[in-house]
Parts: C-alpha cells; structure tokens; sequence
C-alpha cells in the first residue's frame, strides 16, 4: 500500500505543480504588462522585475487551492484514463482507500499553504509594495498612488512607503478638529521608532489660523501615534497578502478605534480556513474523477476543474461583502463554500462506491 500512496501521490503533487507554475506564470505576464504602462525615469525596468519576483510567493499562494483542484483532476484523470484506477478497483482496492491516498499528499499542499500565507507572503508582499512606493514617490509628499492612508483620531495620515525593518518614509498628517478645520499639516521625509514613538526627520509643518498661516522646519519631531511597526507593516499591503496574527492584531487595533474591520476579519478567517478549502476542492475533485468525468478527455476535466474553482472563488468574495451588508459573521462567509463542496464531494462518492 506504501507504493500504491507513494505513486498516486506522485501524479497527484506533480499534475499540480505544473499546473501553478502555468497558472502563476501567466498572472505574472499579465501583471508585467499592467505595470510596463507605469516605467519611467524614477520606476525602471529593474524595479518592474524586482517588483514582480518579490510577488511570486503571493501568487503561488493565492492560486494554490486552484491549482490542487485542476491539479487533482488532471493527476487523477490520467489514471483513470490508462485504466490504471479500474486495475486499482479490480484489485480489491476501494474508493475509499484511494481516496485517503490523494488526501495524504494534499496536506503538503495544506502545509505549504500555511507556511507561505504565515512567513513568506507578507515579508515579501510588504518589500515588494515598499519598493515600488519609494521609486515612484521620490521621497515627495502624497506622490505615491500606492501609499496608505489610515485615521487616528482626528488626524489623517498618508505614509508613502513602509520598509520591512520599520522605518516609514515620505509622512504625511493633516490634523482637524472637531468642526472639520484643519489645524495642521506637515510633512516628513522620514521617521524611525524608538522609545514608543515615531522620531520623525526633516519635517515641514504648516499651522493654519483664522487670519494667517505660518510655517515651521525642524530636524527631528517626536511623533506619538498607536501605530507601532507592527501595525504599520499591516496596512501596507492588502488583507490577503498579511500573516493570520497580524490580521487578527490589527483587526482588534481598528475596534479599538472605533473603525471598520470586517475587511480584515473576512480576510483572517479565509486565510485560517485555507486548507480545509483545499481539503474540500480535492475532495470535490476525487469525486468528479469517479463519477460524472470518470470517461471524458483531459481538456473537458480542466475547463470543470476552472470552472468550480472559480465558482468557489467567486462564491467567497460575494459571500464576503454581503457579511457586512446583511449583517452576518464573516465567519459564515467564508465556510459555506467550503460546506458545500464537503457536502457534494462526499455525496458524489457516495454515489460511485
């Protein structure tokens, strides 16, 4: 039986493989030409090129559950279409058993998962964002279109660039008060934290009064704000790309605040629940291998396999918002297309034993 895991684990881990390098390959091309539109003297070639190598590990991780899906049909398909799955059958051997011979090698691709989604992707979704920031910023203020905003309290912040050892550039703050006047706003080239607050360099201010404004230059300005390091390096980068910790951190910093977390509470019961989505598109896959595409070619399995996952996909990002809108957990969102595919792939193979 050791043999038998080892083969059927095989064709299963190397059809998906092949099939993430062509799927993530060709997002990579696509994304090369969206950002070839925004080359210029300060964003170069070179940066496009580091810019995307740095994506990799996101892409890998985004389409992995896509790939074990079409992945699995193909694997699997092969056998069934060499007969080597009814000699299997006539063998004495049962779904059942086959079944827990393809699950086996899907909790690599469940460990994978984890590992990259936890301690690969957002070091590398952060540098990558960081480094395209600071080319197309120039260290100017609000010249980064992929900067971040963020609110504390009455004061709105823009944050060009966030390197992954902490240090920010590019700060800008307009600080209002209660009947929406702005009271201040500066600008800072850079800033660092140290002693539980941001020692901000090179910072211009400009203090607006009823009559008159006035402005101030100085060297170093202490600036005391609850966004730590920590948190910074959250914001960043978007939901998905961000470890399960630091989206539960930072999904209690803006409660805290009083402002909108859902988004990232969405995104850290996705990313917790990845792999039993994994587990649930296998399964779906094993399923459809034994029954309704047990005789069809290669081609026709692919274009289901896309096809479901897709479904699944899109069922998760509709499910998402609509949580906000009707007022349910993410939590519920983000398990219903997971519950469904459980429940049809069980029922399938039920169905064919």
């Amino acid at each position: 039986m050791k043999c038998l895991d080892r083969y059927i684990a095989y064709q299963v881990l190397s059809a998906v493989f092949v099939v993430l390098l062509i799927i993530v390959g060709l997002d990579l091309i696509f994304e090369f030409v969206e950002q070839a539109g925004d080359i210029n003297e300060r964003y170069r070639f070179a940066d496009v090129l580091s810019y995307l190598i740095l994506r990799v590990p996101s892409r890998l991780y985004e389409f992995l559950p896509l790939s074990s899906l079409i992945g699995c049909m193909v694997g699997l398909g092969v056998l069934a279409s060499n007969s080597e799955l009814t000699v299997m059958r006539a063998a004495g051997i049962s779904i059942q058993r086959i079944v827990l011979s393809v699950l086996k090698p899907t909790m690599l691709l469940a460990a994978l998962a984890l590992v990259l989604g936890e301690y690969v992707v957002p070091v590398t979704e952060q540098k990558a964002q960081s480094s395209r920031a600071l080319a197309q910023s120039a260290g100017e203020a609000l010249q980064s279109k992929h900067g971040v905003w963020h609110r504390e309290g009455g004061q709105f912040i823009h944050i060009n660039a966030v390197d992954p050892g902490g240090k920010i550039h590019g700060v800008t703050r307009y600080t209002f008060n209660d009947q929406r006047q702005m009271l201040v706003s500066s600008f800072a080239v850079s800033g660092v934290y140290s002693e539980g607050a941001w020692q901000l360099s090179n910072v211009v201010s400009t203090i607006f009064s009823d009559d008159h404004t006035k402005t101030k230059q100085v060297e170093q300005e202490r600036w005391e704000s609850g966004l730590t390091p920590t948190l910074l390096s959250v914001i960043v980068v978007d939901p998905m790309d961000l470890s399960i910790t630091g989206l539960w951190s930072y999904s209690s910093y803006l409660r805290d605040q009083g402002l909108d977390y859902n988004q990232y509470l969405l995104a850290f019961w996705t990313k917790s629940l990845q792999p039993a989505g994994i587990f649930a598109l296998v399964l779906v896959a094993i399923s459809f291998i034994f029954g309704p595409l047990r005789s069809v070619t290669v081609g026709q399995r692919i274009i289901a396999g896309v096809i479901v996952g897709l479904i699944f996909k899109f069922s998760q990002d509709l499910l998402g918002p609509a949580s906000t809108i009707v007022g349910f957990t993410p939590l519920l969102a983000t398990v219903i297309p997971i519950i469904i595919c459980f429940v049809v792939g069980l029922f399938l193979l039920r169905r064919a034993g």
